[in-house]
């Protein structure tokens, strides 16, 4: 915290005397003058180079300022026209310090541990006249330091050290401050309009001239704006929309209602890609001129942070907290799905009517923070108190509640004013933040942050106008601090009045109710009276005598006739009066414990000497005082305390009580969470709340009483009364902790889970256990009954799935399968479910990446899904959380996975039907879905989210919080009408929404009939007939069907009997009484003696049963041969040998389960592709082709080191699909290399450069790889090669070029050696486990070293005469490194091999020794690349890091052998790019080199200048349109990644890019040539969220966004004059909006129900087609229906005229995918219209609008899903659905031409206006055709 010197705000120049220069320094052209906007001196600092020109804070670097504030106000102008930055130096807590420096000479975000650059963009919206360029108005820049460290750095921000204000700029002042200011606000105004905000300060404030607005002539900058933004985030300008001619960007939000959703506000950044390299040391380069789009803050949003921690709320969000204890914390999100939603679920709907759909009805429970906490309101009728994050009103006769909601940690503390108006809170999270309440009316009047970490205690005045606070701060001091709180109800803020510390310990304080200057506290060995006078606050203690050594708890004030008694309490029993006048104690008394001789009970009476009674807190009315005390004992007593009149137990300690204002009622509250009140009238005790002592673990609902039960960590099982949430039973378990609970669906009972693997079944009217199970071994992790009540389910840590018969009262075991749960799920609700029908079960396992489907009665696997896929950006796999069947129909199965999706499959086929993202900081633990399928509750951290499941696109989402920790289980009522979630504690919200009625006799939407699983063969049958036959359970998962998605390994099962299941009978409860199905081993592995057979032991045992196909070489095993220990010799001759003798090892390439995914990044796996490759079609003749590819836009970054570069001879080559590009980094030309059927994985060029391989996957035509060897000089394919299985992983050529090794991948394993000479097979080894990289040595042809799971293997090549021998030996990783993989491997100087860990660790081998003797940790995540060259290493790695080592001290290292350290190893240059590092090269310098990313990007990487600059970049997601500006100058591209790129068509380069977040943009339209702005060129966006944003191309920025659809947007076209766009979405409707105005005039439905697939808008100019209208404009959409319509869109006309309907055919199995309507003017006749689709024939169809008559018909092979017509030649470009061929059509003639070049179906054609060039595009590929003739 700041200083007190330092608050509210300092003014910096004036505290270091500035115009003195003695405490500062300036250099340059520095000078003061008068500034005609403020009226007053300004500072001017100009010159040419800005670090020659500047004035600097303090004089020398040395010297610190040692400000502490956490906000930096700069109050400066930019100079026109000029550049300038600004230097600060940033201390953390560590003493570390870290520059940060803003300028608008930035061009992108830098970041290194030391130095944080940011760009600082000008405003792009037009100014008024009267008011100065953008570029010159005065700015408050306002800058969060501590979110700066903490969001950018991870650090912890100190103080302010240094301040450096370069040239060219004007600056008034600086100011620091807690305190967060609105600069448009002055004092005088906030009072007066009675705003909650904290205005500026007056001599803060620029002037505004009367009348006129704050943001017309001032710019504030608030940076970050929001601290969960992405650091490449910029600086902007933004001002009020209200005044601004044009769209002006924003920052800052105006302040809203708390309980609206928060409004899609977008802040844009904009900057401009220039023709050079930008120079950037240590950067993370941006992708281009980028507009990222972020929603603005507000505190309910803050649900988490940067790292998924919770954010406190700031001082300036208290602008958006009105009204907020009457309506749920809610935020409302519009996401979209990333899948289309299948055919036949739900029709769409519109989201959540009303909006919040839940609101917070009532809590269950008590304290959190403390238990100390219970007020009563003033007219006694009512208790205030804690739960957790939520604070309570509960009326004691008829037990309602009030909530106030605003709090986002645990309450600590409370204070009600005398009058009972204001109520004061506080929150426990460090910097305690404090609210005041309107306690009437439940507004929060203020939020401020208080000095203290956490508040323990508060105390207000009687008349409210003084609260004061105790608490530790962080340095642990005992802290009294004094608020004055007079002006909050006028809408000022409270402000510190005094703070001091204290030595003495503070348990309890309290203000005296008759004068708001004293007060008093006590503590242990301490009681002490303090006053407040002068503003200062003085303590004096009181002479306690003998006592002093007392630990006093409470005390409290009585007002006498003498005068005012202090009575003080403590743990020893004593109870003391205290003469605050006189500081001295008037009596002491003692409560002891005393046995009456005879009786049974202790009787407590008077005060003696001896051990007492802890007395924890008490009371004073006046007449009685009321005590309680450890012992669990409330006692009411006179107050001479002669003896007790009234008394209550409790069954716990109590902890605070307090007397009503009548004095007739006592609130007591225990420790163990009960809150209740005793009545002295009619001596009976009342209960208010009971709650669990510790976090809530799982729930249930039970449907015919209206009960919920709830385990917790407390080791309680406890049953509610959903009505009056009143306990109704506690079940208590002291050994064991409870973990799961479910209710029996028709019978009275429940079952409940343990820590102990018990499951007992408890009875709800005996309210005993009825019957116990333990054939688990572990804790209990998921308990389900089936909803017709016949079967109950449960699972355990240790794996074990149990399956009950519950019909009974007794219910017992019937089955218990082991190893078939996942081992590390933790206790959920959601880890065990059964469908509604109560047929199948599901959960997550045998491991955390699969989910199980099995039927319920006789546990048969009928399905299992493989969720696991690699993040290519990250590390690590992604893994199933939790599992919810949906109703049926349609029969959904959802999952959510770690990488924060939730994944909607057929619970049937496992057929991915849609995915969700749920963008939390931490994936979603809960999955709940209404009964009705209408909304989907998902639950991550403290956040519940509530999704319009029903709706199929765009599905909007809620956020509420509320809770204080993680959220553990949620589920609606039996009645659907509420809502219930668990966590700290028990929350219940109504669903305001209308119930919709479920069919009859349904539970949650059960299905009508059961779900069957047909059976059939798959690919790998032998291994499903292998794992079936053994009885045990299945160790891999099966491998996909070709039909299956890329990320989901599905295999559809038939039903197997005793698949890993095991019998137990009644009588046999234990686990010894589990028999395992017996069945006959097929897999047998022997131990040999090494000495008797040479055998290799372990994971690289060679000796295997034949594979079915044989060997392709004669390979013999030569088991004596000599060399090293461990060695083992192969020998190749060319013949065909089977292995003899006992000991000879089989060298078939059988594999035993080989693993069926990637556990590394650095293997390759094609992108999944339902095309197929090209058969039977028309390619033209060499010589008469139309069409000659000229350019690729796009690198492949899913391919594996597939990017050569020779600097020497210049030759650059690299992939993009199946395609070789050959480019002239000069020039810019390409060639392009043809030949491979599949997208190509990896490629490697010969030392000499005359040869290049390259590799691809397996085709559909063929059952092996092909490997491609290439003539560099003549770019012609010299030898096709093909061995491997599934996919090449590496290439390799040998020093000398003789040898080629193909490495294949982790489902290949497969290292194959082929010569050069004659290309053949020289020898080919199966790897029993993947290999991740393998290199040459290069001074030693005969050495190839291979890296993989914890080993270097080393493979010593000789070779005499025809015979090939392959020594192979074995390193294991040193223990001190770990068991990690070895992902990567470069040779370095002789005899040192560096290699790269999965765990981001570089280890240093010794070749000669054969050990590791060094190890450095240089990186967080997995190494891929390593190259190294002399002294000098660089590493790559998945965390888009690349560094550059010094590594030319190790060769010295290597003498020391094992004890060498790391510290002579220093990196010395470090760059981020945009994703993970696949692919890297570089000059025998190092100096400078080339990098291939993930992100489909190639950097020219120079670390001399320590510069990232593109050469090749595109598109990472599908490309969904290409359009043209009317010159054919540039083109602009859009993708499902969200961006909207604009491209030179000239040099094919990126100029500029616009970035929407979370979007997917998904059509786009170039405005045609406006008559009235010529120089205007406008690019319209559809985005997936039905908006539709409109860039401008010359001032690069977004001018206009509208929201006209409320699905997504999937076509869009400007009219003719440009003045009106047509938009269609996904729901079938037509919008007409104006985008100058941006109001949307008339939506038009009549294709209503099927998306809307082409719209095309033409000038009419030839014919009269029965209808006005200057336009003439058509509409296609998927149900085969074609409009034409004639509009004046200037007159609001449109009329019909002309509708085309095309029939379907009748197919027995509609495609999930159908093609879409395809329609468009004919550009040489346009009385032509052309359409194709999805129609009886496959053809394109020509229809006369003037003859109403289809005149030519044009057949086509296969069904079109791309056309474009050239509006030069009669030539009409067409791709398929099914074919990875483009067609090229000559209308006139009817010649066909078709050319191949992409790897997946051409789902995009675009001919240029001038008909000279043809985009065409496949997924992410976009290709560039040069047309001929036309």
């Amino acid at each position: 915290m700041a200083g007190v010197w330092q608050q509210p705000f300092l003014n910096v120049f004036r505290h270091f005397k500035v115009d003195e220069w003695k405490r500062s320094s300036k250099e340059g052209d520095v000078a003061v003058v008068t500034d005609k906007t403020l009226k007053c001196t300004v500072y001017r600092v100009r010159g040419p180079v800005s670090a020659g020109n500047y004035i600097q804070l303090p004089k020398t670097s040395t010297q610190s300022l040692g400000l502490t504030g956490r906000y930096l106000y700069v109050l400066f102008r930019p100079l026109p026209a000029k550049h300038f930055v600004i230097h600060l130096d940033l201390c953390t807590e560590g003493s570390q310090v870290i520059r940060v420096s803003f300028s608008n000479f930035f061009k992108e975000f830098k970041s290194t541990a030391t130095w944080l650059q940011f760009p600082f963009i000008c405003e792009t919206g037009t100014p008024r006249k009267d008011v100065g360029s953008p570029g010159a108005r005065w700015t408050c820049l306002q800058l969060d330091l501590h979110d700066i460290l903490l969001v950018y750095l991870n650090r912890r921000y100190s103080h302010l050290k240094t301040i450096r204000l370069c040239a060219s700029l004007l600056v008034r002042n600086l100011y620091t401050s807690d305190l967060c200011f609105d600069p448009a606000v002055t004092v005088g105004e906030a009072r007066c309009a009675k705003l909650p905000i904290t205005p500026i300060p007056r001599e803060m404030a620029f002037p505004v001239p009367k009348g006129e607005s704050w943001h017309d002539h001032y710019v504030h900058i608030r940076f970050p704006s929001d601290s969960s933004k992405t650091p490449s985030e910029a600086v902007q300008k933004s001002c009020s929309p209200s005044e601004a001619a044009g769209p002006v960007l924003r920052l800052l939000p105006h302040p809203a209602a708390f309980s609206k959703p928060v409004q899609d506000s977008l802040a844009l950044m904009v900057q401009k890609h220039g023709p050079t390299a930008s120079r950037q040391a240590l950067s993370v380069p941006r992708p281009l001129p980028e507009v990222s789009v972020s929603c603005e803050r507000s505190e309910v949003s803050s649900v988490g942070g940067p790292s998924g921690r919770s954010q406190e709320p700031l001082a300036w969000v208290e602008a958006t907290d009105k009204h907020v204890a009457s309506d749920s914390l809610h935020v409302s999100v519009y996401q979209t799905t990333v899948e289309p939603t299948a055919p036949g679920d739900a029709s769409p709907q519109e989201s959540f009517l009303p909006d919040p759909v839940l609101r917070l009805k009532g809590v269950i429970g008590f304290g959190g923070h403390s238990t100390k906490w219970a007020l009563w309101t003033r007219d006694g009728t009512a208790v205030v108190y804690p739960c957790h994050a939520v604070i309570v009103v509960m009326c004691v006769s008829t037990r309602e509640q009030r909530l106030f909601l605003g709090h986002t940690d645990k309450v600590s503390a409370l204070a009600l004013d005398g009058s009972g108006s204001l109520l004061a809170s506080a929150q426990a999270r460090p910097h305690s933040m404090l609210r005041l309440w309107d306690f009437q009316t439940g507004e929060c009047l203020s939020l401020f942050q208080s000095p203290v970490h956490t508040v323990c205690s508060l105390s207000f005045s009687d008349s409210g106008e003084v609260l004061c606070g105790v608490g530790k701060d962080r340095h642990g001091r005992m802290t009294v601090v004094v608020w004055g709180t007079a002006q909050v109800g006028q809408g000022g803020e409270a402000v510190i009045l005094t703070k001091v510390h204290s030595d003495v310990d503070i348990q309890a304080f309290e203000v005296a109710f008759f004068d708001e200057t004293r007060m008093a506290s006590c503590g242990r060995g301490s009681v002490r009276l303090w006053r407040l006078r002068g503003g200062g606050l003085r303590s004096c203690p009181v002479d306690l005598g003998e006592h002093q050594a007392l630990e006093f708890t409470d005390l409290a004030f009585r007002q006498a006739q003498d005068g005012h008694t202090l009575y003080v309490c403590s743990r020893s029993g004593h109870i003391l009066e205290i003469d605050h006048q006189r500081m001295a104690v008037r009596c002491a008394r003692r409560l002891l414990p005393t046995r009456t001789p005879g009786g049974p009970l202790p009787q407590k009476q008077t005060f003696s000497s001896g051990p007492g009674i802890a007395i924890s807190s008490l009371s004073i009315s006046q007449a009685k005082c009321a005590v309680g005390s450890e012992d669990g004992y409330l006692r009411l007593w006179p107050l001479d305390f002669s003896s007790v009149l009234l008394e209550a137990e409790h069954e716990g300690p109590i902890s605070s009580v307090c007397v009503s204002p009548d004095g007739l009622r006592v609130l007591s509250t225990t420790s163990s969470g009960h809150l209740g009140f005793l009545d002295i009238l009619s001596r009976e005790y009342s209960m208010l709340v009971r709650s669990h002592a510790a976090p809530v673990l799982a729930l249930a609902t039970e449907c015919s009483r209206g009960q919920l039960a709830t385990v917790s960590q407390d080791h309680t099982v406890r049953i509610w009364d959903l009505a009056t949430l009143q306990q109704l039973y506690d079940f208590a378990s002291p050994e064991e902790a409870p973990c799961a609970v479910a209710f029996h669906p028709t019978q009275p009972t429940f079952f409940c889970g343990f820590s102990s693997g018990a499951v007992r079944s408890f009875s709800l009217e005996t309210t005993e256990v009825l019957v116990e199970h333990r054939c688990h071994r572990g804790a209990i992790t998921g308990l389900a009954a089936s909803p017709d009540g016949s079967l109950l389910f449960s699972s355990c840590s240790r794996g074990s799935l149990a399956q009950y018969h519950s019909s009974a009262p007794q219910c017992r075991i019937l089955r218990v399968t082991a190893n078939v749960v996942c081992q590390e799920a933790c206790p959920s609700p959601s880890a065990l479910v059964v469908s509604g029908d109560s047929h199948l079960l599901a959960f997550v396992g045998p491991s955390k990446y699969t989910v199980t489907v099995m039927d319920t009665t006789s546990l048969d696997e009928l399905l299992r899904v493989d969720i696991r896929t690699l993040d290519l950006a990250g590390s690590r796999l992604d893994s199933a959380v939790a599992v919810c069947f949906g109703p049926a129909p349609p029969g959904h199965l959802l999952v959510s996975t770690s990488s924060n999706m939730v994944a909607v499959l057929d619970a049937t086929s496992g057929r991915l039907v849609r995915e969700l993202s749920c963008v939390p900081t931490a994936a979603c633990s809960v999955l709940a879905l209404s009964g009705d399928g209408r909304f989907l509750l998902t639950a991550a951290d403290r956040a519940i989210k509530v999704w319009d499941y029903s709706a199929q696109a765009g599905p909007g989402c809620q956020v509420y919080i509320g809770h204080s920790e993680p959220v553990r289980a949620v589920a609606f009522t039996p009645d659907q009408q509420q809502l219930l979630s668990v966590g700290d504690t028990i929350f219940l919200w109504d669903v305001l929404a209308p119930s919709e009625k479920s069919p009859p006799g349904s539970v949650q939407g059960s299905p009508g009939a059961p779900t069957t699983c047909e059976a059939g063969l798959c690919t790998r049958q032998l291994e499903d007939t292998v794992s079936g036959a053994s009885g045990l359970p299945r160790q891999q998962v099966p491998m996909p069907s070709q039909a299956s998605p890329p990320w989901l390994d599905i295999c559809a099962r038939p039903p197997k009997d005793h698949d890993g299941a095991f019998s137990m009978s009644d009588e046999s409860c234990g686990p010894e009484g589990l028999r395992q199905a017996s069945g006959p081993p097929v897999l047998v592995q022997k131990e040999a003696d090494r000495a008797g057979d040479g055998a290799m032991g372990g994971p690289w045992d060679l000796g295997r049963p034949p594979h079915p196909r044989g060997w392709p070489s004669g390979l013999r095993t030569d088991l004596a041969a000599p060399g090293r220990q461990g060695m083992v010799t192969y020998r190749t001759n060319g013949e065909s040998k089977a292995p003899t003798g006992p000991g000879a090892c089989s060298t078939g390439r059988a594999r035993a389960q080989p693993p069926t995914h990637r556990d590394s990044y650095r293997h390759f796996t094609a992108r999944y592709k339902a095309s197929l490759l090209s058969k039977g079609l028309s390619f033209p003749a060499v010589g008469d082709e139309r069409l000659h590819l000229k350019a690729v836009m796009g690198y492949n970054g899913n391919g594996r080191a597939n990017l050569v570069w020779r600097p020497d001879t210049g030759f650059f080559a690299y992939t993009c699909g199946r395609l070789v590009v050959v480019e002239d980094l000069h020039s810019g030309v390409q060639q392009h290399w043809l030949g491979h059927p599949e997208e190509i994985s990896t490629l490697a060029l010969s030392h000499d450069a005359q040869v290049l391989a390259s590799a691809s996957g397996r085709s559909s035509t063929a059952s092996r790889c092909q490997i491609r060897v290439w003539d560099v000089p003549g770019g012609s394919c010299r030898q096709l090669l093909s061995h491997h299985d599934t996919a090449v992983q590496a290439l390799a050529f040998s020093p000398d070029d003789r040898l080629l090794v193909t490495l294949g991948d982790y489902g290949d394993r497969t290292l194959a050696l082929w010569s050069m000479a004659t290309y053949e097979l020289v020898s080919s080894t199966c790897l029993p486990e993947p290999v991740y990289g393998m290199a040459f040595n290069p001074w030693d042809a005969g050495e190839l070293a291979c890296v993989g799971q914890g080993a270097v293997t080393l493979w010593l090549l000789q070779q005499r005469g025809g015979d090939v021998s392959l020594q192979v030996h074995r390193e294991p990783i040193p223990e001190e490194v770990g068991g990690c993989k070895l992902t990567s491997l470069c040779y370095g100087t002789t005899p040192l091999l560096y290699c790269g860990s999965s765990a981001g660790q570089v280890c240093v081998w010794d070749m000669c020794a054969g050990c590791c003797f060094l190890a450095w940790e240089a990186d967080d995540g997995e190494i891929g690349v390593l190259l190294c060259l002399g002294a000098r290493l660089v590493s790559g790695s998945n965390t888009r890091r690349l560094r550059l080592w010094a590594v030319g001290a190790v060769p010295e290292l290597r003498r020391k052998g094992s004890g060498a350290r790391s510290s002579s190893v220093f990196m010395e240059r470090e760059l981020t790019l945009d994703g993970a590092v696949v692919s890297a090269v570089f000059h025998e310098s190092m100096d400078m080199g080339v990098v291939g990313t993930t992100a489909g990007t190639l950097w020219y990487v120079s670390w001399a200048e320590g510069t990232s600059t593109r050469l090749v970049s595109g598109h990472q997601s599908k490309v969904n349109e290409v359009v043209f500006s009317p010159s054919e100058s540039h083109c602009a591209t859009c993708s499902d990644d969200g961006s909207v790129r604009v491209w030179s068509v000239a040099s094919m380069e990126l100029l500029i890019q616009f970035q929407v977040l979370s979007q997917s943009c998904l059509c786009l339209s170039w405005s045609p040539p406006s008559c009235e702005r010529p120089e205007q060129q406008w690019v319209a966006a559809g985005y997936s969220d039905g908006t539709l944003r409109l860039f401008s191309i010359p001032l690069i920025a977004m001018e206009l966004k509208m929201h006209p659809h409320s699905a997504a947007l999937t076509a869009i076209a400007f009219s003719a004059d440009g003045q009106t766009i047509l938009s269609g979405d996904r729901d079938g409707l037509v919008a007409v909006s104006r985008p100058r105005t941006g109001m949307t005039f008339r939506v038009l439905s009549d294709h209503r129900g099927a998306p809307i697939c082409t719209i095309q808008s033409t000038r009419r100019e030839y014919g009269d087609f029965g209808a006005e209208g200057v336009d003439l404009w058509l509409a296609a959409s998927g149900d085969q229906q074609v409009s034409v319509w004639a509009s004046n869109w200037l007159q609001d006309r449109c009329e019909l005229v002309d509708w085309l309907s095309f029939p379907a055919p009748a197919l027995t199995e509609v495609p999930s995918c159908l093609p879409p309507s395809l329609a468009a003017f004919c550009p040489w006749d346009e009385a032509l219209l052309v359409c194709a689709g999805f129609s009886m024939h496959h053809e394109v169809v020509f229809y006369s609008l003037c003859q109403k008559q289809v005149i030519e018909k044009i057949p086509l092979p296969f069904f079109a899903v791309s056309m474009s017509l050239s509006p030069g030649a009669h030539l009409m470009a067409i791709g398929f659905s099914a074919e990875r061929v483009l067609r090229l059509v000559d209308c006139a003639s009817g010649a066909v031409q078709d050319f191949a070049g992409h790897d997946d179906s051409v789902q995009l054609c675009r001919f240029a206006p001038s008909a000279r060039l043809l985009f065409t595009a496949a997924h992410n590929e976009i290709l560039v055709w040069e047309v001929t003739g036309h």
